[in-house]
Parts: structure tokens; sequence; C-alpha cells
């Protein structure tokens, strides 16, 4: 299916440009339909490319790259003079639907000359392939010219499309062309709002400045300034600090926790800066920042060896420590004991010596971590005091020494620009001449790759041209003989025409002459031979001079049903003459193409949307559907009505009925196959046993029987079947029995009582009254009792009563509607003829009038115009009441016929006279 997104330039004045909309190609038609979006129900406009011719132009490759998508544009040329411009997201979009479109003009072209070839016997060519009548139409017989079709393989261009074509694109939101500006002023306000409301929101996003890195008071360098600043406060700290006394808090020489909370790098980024900053210049200042980097890793291996030869020494220093310490307890200890030994030992208890023993052991050891304690206290002041003075004298000389390497990497710079000002007038002559061969060589290769492009487009361009050019020649050439066709037909019917007439003259003079004798004048021959010519069908015998024959009536029409019967010369003049006044009404028809075109448009708007029951599409059924879509329409009705039934089913379910038919014993398979070639003798797809129709009537009504075994068959289903198999398939003219028969029509309709349609001979009685009082008072006045002639009508929803043309459009009316449809052109056939049945005066000729009056109805129109508007209103809740009330008489009816039936039965075998008689019941079986 070919659809997609396309740009048309649409609008007048400043409010033209490109606008999006979604193309759909209508191969029925060779229409290009285009919507506001896929969803949308109704087209904007159409264009006819049947028609038309393409181009496009092939711009400069720079000329393209500037301006952008206006190099996917292209136009399409109507015969009026309308040039339509549509673009294309891409080129290879454009090459695409450019192909696709002269492909499909081509396509259609070909097939409707092959299609006017042949329209004597063929309808319009169409895509619907169900049923058997589909069988009938021609396939796609393209244009037999070989060395055109060569030359359009030869000049066709490879290419596939993209995302936005094909119907996978109806899901994608529609392409937005940055350089398309819409001039509407529902979208300026639009943008205006969203220009507005993007500068309100974000107030504190996207304020960082490049210079800041994600912790935005975190600078990425710290200036000269600040580092000088930072020194000579940390100065003044270090004289303050050292006239300070019993401070326990630190106080570094070199504040680096102040440096940092200001510029947030280490010891080492600041050290590296002069790098960073120097690392774009010339070789001088990258080979002194290398060596100022190695001086300071110098002092820092230094440091590390003295910190290393402290802890030496602090280890040393604390081992001392603790052998004076535990000198210090032993001989406190022994003072203590020989003190209480000479004072306390006399006279006191052994027990309490022992406890004050221990309570001094106790003090002596608090004392002794006492001890140690401070000492530990007071090495470690020391050992901060020593690392404050090691930082301080480190903080000192890296001042010196950044101050020296800012200061030599000035004189560097300065140095370094000199020097490449020197290199720079060195070679200032070489480079400007190296530099305008350069730039020519680059202007030179540009130049090229673009004479490349033009090129490559231009040869895309050309072979779509002349492949434009040969498609339109031929095109035109085939119209020129499709002319001189019709020409030369209209020359041969007008000659025949004179020669009609002469005879007709010899006819009337004729007629007009007595007849005096029995000898055989000329005129009689001549009738004779008008005679024979006008019962002559239409065949394909003679081939080369079919074109030109006059006969406009063929053997079969479209739906296969014979024109002109085979036996009786007199009725066969009557069905010629009948087919005659058909062909002319469909020609007049044919001349009006309203309904045709509203059934395109309506079909159109369903492209992009499901099909649903509304006015409009009951409107267009109740005018009939055209040939061509009938299959497609008729299908859609019946899964409307049967969609609750189907869902309820399994895959599968009619071939699993039909298995199950064909394999186990079903009582109707007798009845069904006396009753196959009875079914419609006079169409050609059931007239013989090997006819197609013939097997599938049989599948679908062994189906059915399977399926209702209550009914099992009915004959009058086998007509049913046989007009839903000429547009549906097998599984689908089954659906369609089903709802005819179960959804449609009341119970017992079709068993074998049809109970159902007696009461719909009642109903219909009472509608005649109602709604034709004058005829129904005719019919009553000469007791004719013309349901006997509406009962088939009801039980086969007219097959065999009417014109075939007729029939369909009932059957379309039928499908969607339901069983009023019947009541409605029942009533509209009285009432077509009711003037001609009211003059006649006797029942015999009123019954045999009714037998057949309902064939000499043609007009099609006239008699919908009355079904449909002369007998309005007609509300489906009045045919149900009448139903309702009618099915209880003919209960009671049937029950006492019963009742009367067992007592003739019970008399019989009471009474030997009668014993002897036999009923038809009992004798059929």
């Amino acid at each position: 299916k070919l659809c997609g997104y396309l740009q048309k330039l649409s609008g007048k004045g400043p409010l033209r440009g490109f606008r999006s909309r979604w193309f759909v190609f209508d191969p029925r038609r060779c229409y290009l339909y285009y919507f506001k979006g896929p969803q949308e129900a109704l087209p904007l406009g159409h264009l006819d490319i049947a028609s038309a011719c393409f181009s496009y132009h092939q711009p400069e490759a720079g000329a393209a790259a500037a301006a952008g998508d206006e190099a996917a544009a292209f136009e399409v040329h109507s015969p009026n003079g309308a040039v339509a411009v549509l673009k294309a997201a891409t080129r290879q979009d454009m090459t695409y639907w450019l192909q696709e479109l002269q492909q499909k003009r081509w396509e259609y072209c070909n097939n409707l000359d092959a299609a006017k070839r042949d329209s004597r016997t063929s309808p319009t060519p169409s895509d619907f392939s169900k049923g058997l009548v589909a069988k009938d139409n021609p396939g796609n017989i393209l244009s037999q010219n070989a060395s055109a079709e060569r030359a359009r393989n030869i000049l066709a261009v490879e290419t596939s499309p993209t995302d936005l074509v094909g119907e996978q694109a109806a899901s994608q939101p529609a392409p937005i062309q940055p350089s398309a500006i819409n001039f509407s002023l529902k979208q300026w306000s639009t943008e205006i709002k969203n220009s507005m409301s993007s500068l309100r929101k974000g107030n504190n996003e996207n304020r960082k400045s490049i210079f800041y890195t994600t912790e935005e008071w975190e600078l990425l360098d710290p200036t000269p300034k600040d580092l000088e600043d930072s020194m000579a406060l940390e100065e003044k700290r270090k004289h303050l600090a050292e006239g300070s006394k019993g401070l326990t808090s630190s106080a570094f020489p070199f504040d680096f926790g102040r440096i940092q909370h200001k510029t947030r790098r280490p010891l080492k980024d600041m050290i590296g800066s002069s790098k960073n900053r120097n690392s774009s210049d010339s070789s001088p200042t990258e080979w002194y920042s290398g060596n100022g980097n190695k001086l300071v890793s110098e002092l820092q291996l230094k440091y590390q060896s003295q910190q290393e030869e402290l802890e030496k020494l602090k280890k040393d220093l604390l081992s001392q420590k603790e052998l004076v310490r535990l000198l210090q307890q032993t001989v406190r200890s022994s003072q203590y004991d020989k003190y209480f030994a000479s004072r306390l030992c006399e006279g006191v208890p052994k027990d309490k010596l022992e406890l004050l023993h221990q309570k001094d052991d106790q003090i002596l050891g608090l004392n002794n971590q006492l001890e140690k304690l401070n000492l530990e206290k007071d090495s470690l002041q020391q050992e901060v005091k020593n690392l404050k003075c090691k930082v301080g004298e480190l903080n000192e000389r890296l001042g010196m020494l950044m101050e020296t390497i800012q200061a030599k990497d000035e004189v560097i710079m300065k140095l370094s620009r000199q020097l490449s000002e020197c290199e720079d007038n060195t070679s200032s002559q070489t480079g400007a001449v190296n530099s305008s061969m350069a730039s020519c060589t680059n202007k030179e290769l540009q130049e090229l790759d673009r004479l490349k492009d033009n090129l490559q487009g231009y040869k895309t361009q050309n072979k779509f041209l002349n492949k434009e050019i040969l498609e339109l020649s031929v095109l035109r050439r085939n119209a020129e003989a499709r002319e001189r066709e019709w020409q030369a037909k209209h020359t041969s019917l007008e000659a025949k025409l004179c020669q009609i007439e002469s005879k007709y003259l010899i006819l009337l003079q004729e007629m007009k002459t007595p007849v005096c004798s029995e000898e055989q004048s000329p005129a009689r021959e001549v009738i004779t031979q008008l005679l024979e010519d006008a019962l002559k069908a239409e065949t394909n015998e003679q081939p080369e001079q079919a074109f030109f024959k006059p006969h406009l009536v063929s053997e079969y029409d479209i739906y296969g049903f014979q024109t002109v019967p085979e036996d009786d010369d007199e009725e066969k003049l009557v069905a010629k003459s009948r087919a005659l006044d058909l062909r002319s009404l469909s020609l007049s028809e044919n001349r009006e193409i309203s309904t045709g075109v509203k059934w395109e448009n309506y079909l159109a708007s369903t492209m992009n949307r499901e099909m649903m029951r509304c006015v409009e599409l009951k409107n267009l059924i109740r005018s009939g559907i055209p040939h061509e879509h009938r299959s497609k329409m008729w299908k859609w009705c019946v899964n409307l009505h049967i969609k609750k039934f189907k869902d309820s089913t399994v895959p599968g379910y009619f071939q699993t009925l039909l298995q199950n038919a064909l394999e186990k014993q079903n009582p109707a398979s007798k009845q069904i196959e006396l009753d196959l070639l009875r079914t419609l003798p006079n169409n050609k797809h059931y007239s013989s046993p090997t006819s197609e129709g013939i097997q599938k009537l049989r599948n679908v009504l062994l189906a059915f029987s399977w399926r209702n075994p209550d009914i099992g068959y009915c004959q009058g289903l086998n007509r049913l079947v046989a007009i839903a198999l000429l547009y549906l398939e097998q599984e689908d003219a089954f659906w369609c029995l089903v709802t005819i028969v179960e959804v449609f029509m009341p119970r017992d309709y079709y068993t074998k009582t049809l109970l159902g349609s007696q009461v719909d001979q009642r109903v219909f009685k009472d509608l005649m009254s109602e709604k034709l009082p004058r005829l129904h008072a005719h019919f009553e006045q000469y007791k004719v009792d013309y349901t006997l002639i509406t009962f088939n009508w009801f039980l086969v929803v007219f097959v065999d009563s009417v014109v075939s043309d007729i029939l369909f459009k009932i059957w379309d009316s039928f499908l969607y509607e339901g069983p009023k449809v019947i009541f409605r052109f029942a009533l509209a056939l009285f009432k077509y003829k009711e003037e001609e049945i009211l003059k006649l005066q006797d029942s015999m000729s009123i019954f045999k009038y009714l037998r057949y009056f309902t064939r000499t109805i043609l007009d099609a129109r006239k008699l919908t115009g009355i079904a449909f508007g002369d007998l309005n209103p007609f509300p489906l809740r009045q045919i149900r009441n009448r139903r309702t009330y009618h099915l209880e008489k003919v209960r009671l009816e049937l029950t006492e016929l019963e009742a009367i039936r067992e007592d003739f039965l019970r008399e019989r075998e009471t009474c030997v006279e009668k014993r002897d008689l036999i009923s038809d019941d009992d004798e059929d079986s």
C-alpha cells in the first residue's frame, strides 16, 4: 500500500507554505488522496495520477546543501494546468515516491485499456478477489509493448523507502521540517508562548561559568596575587604565634587550610599550575618548567628523610624515658615499704597490713600512669613544635622558589615570543607560497567533488525524465489508438443503424399492408432475417469482429445469469428486449456518476479507520453497492451481524463442521445432492455438475446442516447460499447463511412447518391493507390470494423473482438492515405496478399477471425510491408486534389441524371403509 508523509505547498500570499499531510494512493481510481493525518476520515483533496506527469529540479551541489529540504521537492502537473508541489523528507523518499507513482500510473492506464477492450462482457476492473463473480474479472493485463517495458526497466533507479513511507509510518509522528515556517496565527501564538516559557523556566539552570568546576565556588587556578596575599598573612601569624605561650592549638606559619578553602587545590596542584599555564608555549618554557618541578621534588625527598630521622630519635627518647620511669617507681616503692615497716608494723594485724599494701600498690600504679601520660603529652607538643618549624622553613623556601620560577617564566615567555616572531618572519615567504598552493588544491578538490555530485544528480534526473517521456509517449499512443478504435466502432454502428432503420421501415410497411394471399413476399424474408439477427446472442466466436458488432447483449450478464433463454423463440424476444432495456438503463446510470463518486469518497475516508454503521453508509447501500465493492461490503455486513457467533467459535470451525458432515452420516446430504443442479440452472456457475459453484454450494449446505440439525436442510437455503457464493468465499457464505437463518429470520422460518414464513405472510397482508388499501381491496374483491406468490419472495429473498440488477441491490440493503427490507421491496413491487393490476378485472388474469410481473420491472432507482421513500414511515416495532400477534393465531390453527389429523387417523383405524385411504405423508414414507 503506497502511503506515507509528504509536505504539500498550499496557502496564498504570506500564508503560503509547506504543510505536512498524510498521502494514500487509491488504485481503484488512480487517485492520490491527502489527509491531515493518518486517523482522519475525510480527505482534504486528491491528485489525479492517471492523467498527471511528474518533474523535479536538480539543484547545484552547493545550493542543495544550502537549501536543505528543498532538494527533496517534486511537482505533479495536472492536465488543467494546476501544479501540486510536494516535498519528501529525503531525496531517497522523493525518488521512491516518483517511481511508485509512475508505476501505478502505467499499470492503471494499461489495465484501463485492457478493460475497455473487453468492456462488453466484463465489469470495470477492480481490486476485489472474492466469490465466483470475481473469477470472471480480467487480471492485470499489462501492455504488450516489450520494448517499452525493457526501456522502463533500464531507466529505473533502485531505491528503497525510509520509515516515513508505508503503513508503518502511520504510527509515527508527522515529520517536522526545521526550515519550514508555518504562518498560521494560531501557531504563531503557540511559538511565542513556548519561547516565553523557555525563558522563564530554569532560572538557575545552565548558569555555571565555564571557568568553574562541579563545585561552583571552586576556582581552577589561584591568581599570583592571591598567593602573595596568603603568604604575607601567614608571616604575620607566624610572628604572633612565636610570642604566645601555653597554647595547645597549632599555629602553622603557612595555613594550608585557609588557602585550600579559597582555592580548593592541593599543594602539588599549585606547584604544577605553572606547567599547565605554559603548556601551550614554546619549547624553552617547557624545559624550564621541567627543571622547576625537579627541584621541588628534591626538596620533598629531603623533607621525607628528615622526618624518618626524627621518628628514630623519638623512638630512642621514649625508650630512655621508660627506663627512667621504671627506676623511679622501684625507688619509690622501696622507700614506701621501708617507711611503713618502721612506723606501722608494730601491733598491726597481718590482714590489714596486706590490705594497706594493696592500696599502696594501686596508688603507685595510678601515679605511674599519670606520669606516663604527662610525658607523652610533652613529647607530642615538642614534636608538633618541631614539625611547625620544619613546615615554616619549607614554606619560606617554596615561596622563594615560586617567585623565582615566576620571574624566570616571564623572561622565558618574552624570549619565546621574540623567537617565534623571528621564525615567523623567516618562514612567512615560504609559508605564503605553500598556503596559496594548498588553498588552490583544496578549492580544486572541492570543485571537483561538487561537479561529481552535480553530474550524478543530473544523471538521475535525466533517467527519470527519459522514463517519464517514454511512459507519456506510450500512454499517448495508446490513447490515440483507443480513439481510432472508438471512431471505427462508431462508424460501424452508424452503418448498422442505417441498415436496421431500413429494415424497420420495410417492417412497418408490411404491417400496414393487409394480408391478401399466402404468397411469400420479399418483406417476409426481411422480417425473418430481422428475427434471426435479434435472437443472436453476443459470443466470442469471431474475436476479430467482436469489437465492431452492434449487439449490446452478451450471452451472460456480469453475475453469470443467462440473458436469453434457449427454448422458446417468443420468450427469447421478450428476454432480449428486457436485456436491452436493462443495458440502456445501466448506460444512463453510468453517465450519472454521482453515486459512484460518493462511494469512492466514502471508501477513501475509511482507508485509515474501521467502517461503522452510520446514516451516510445506510443511504449509500440503499442506492446500491457498486459491483467492484460488493464483495468487500457484503463480507463486512455479515461480520457486523455475526461477530458474537464467530467470536465464540474456535479457529477452523467451518472446516471442522464440513469434515464431520462428510465423514459421518448426514440425513440432509441426500436432499442436498438432489437440489444442487436445480438451484440456479440459468447461472453458468451452477449449470453443470463440474461447475465450480456446485462443489462450494455442497460444502456450505453440508456444514450448515451439521451446525443446525433442527433445520438440517430446507429447500430455499440452496438459493440463498448460491447468491452469497457469487461474491463471497465458502466460509463467508456459510456465515452469511447463518446470519439470514439464525439472526435475521424468526425461529421456525425454515423448519418443516415453515411457521415463521406463514406468520410473515399474514403480517404482509396487514401491511398491504395499510400501505396499499386500493390494491388490497382489489385482491379481496376477486378473491386472489397473492401470498401464494409472495411466499417464495420472503423464503429466498426474491431469488428468481426479479431481474438480477434489482436482486443484488435488494440483497445489499437486506444484508445491512435485515428482514424489514423484504417487506419494503415486496410492497414496492406491488406499488410499482399498482395501476396495471387495478386494470385487470378477473381473478385468472390477475393471478397470471402476478406470476411474471416482477420480471418486467427494470428501473431499480425508481423501485428503491418507492421502497425507502413512498412507503415511510416503516417502523420495525410494528412488524415485531404483528409477528407476535399472528404467531399465536397460526400456532392455534396448527394445533387444531394436528388434532383433526389425529382424529382422522384414529377414525381410519377403527373404520373398515376408510382403512384403505392413505395420506400423502404415509405414501412418501
